[in-house]
């Protein structure tokens, strides 16, 4: 397991959690967070709209991977481990760092008729 590797499975879980594919994104969880599913998936903005990976660093036996999600009503920033599980890198810890509520986008309409005013 390198940094490459967690970074392509990190862009797969962003990639698999904006197409609201949770199957695909439960594939990057390890057995003990799949356990505890409910809990895991509270921490999710859902659905999401857009989902980045931030930043990827080594530290003692696995990764440390901070991810930005942004759903409808706020925009989390997820601290996720990674550890090798079947020599396969999997998310074996999440926690929020940061959750910012975004104010609900007017329509178009009101905001063109603001501006014409």
């Amino acid at each position: 397991m390198d940094e490459t590797a967690v970074r392509q499975r990190a862009d797969a879980l962003c990639e698999a959690l904006v197409a609201g594919d949770v199957d695909r994104a439960i594939a990057e969880l390890s057995d003990e967070l799949r356990r505890n599913l409910g809990e895991v998936l509270a921490l999710l903005p859902l659905p999401a709209s857009e989902a980045t990976v931030e930043s990827v660093e080594r530290g003692g036996s696995g990764y440390t991977v901070v991810l930005r999600l942004v759903g409808e009503s706020d925009e989390v920033q997820l601290q996720t481990r990674w550890k090798d599980r079947g020599d396969q890198p999997k998310v074996v810890e999440a926690s929020h760092l940061s959750r910012v509520a975004r104010a609900a986008e007017e329509p178009e309409e009101a905001i063109a008729d603001e501006t014409a005013g």
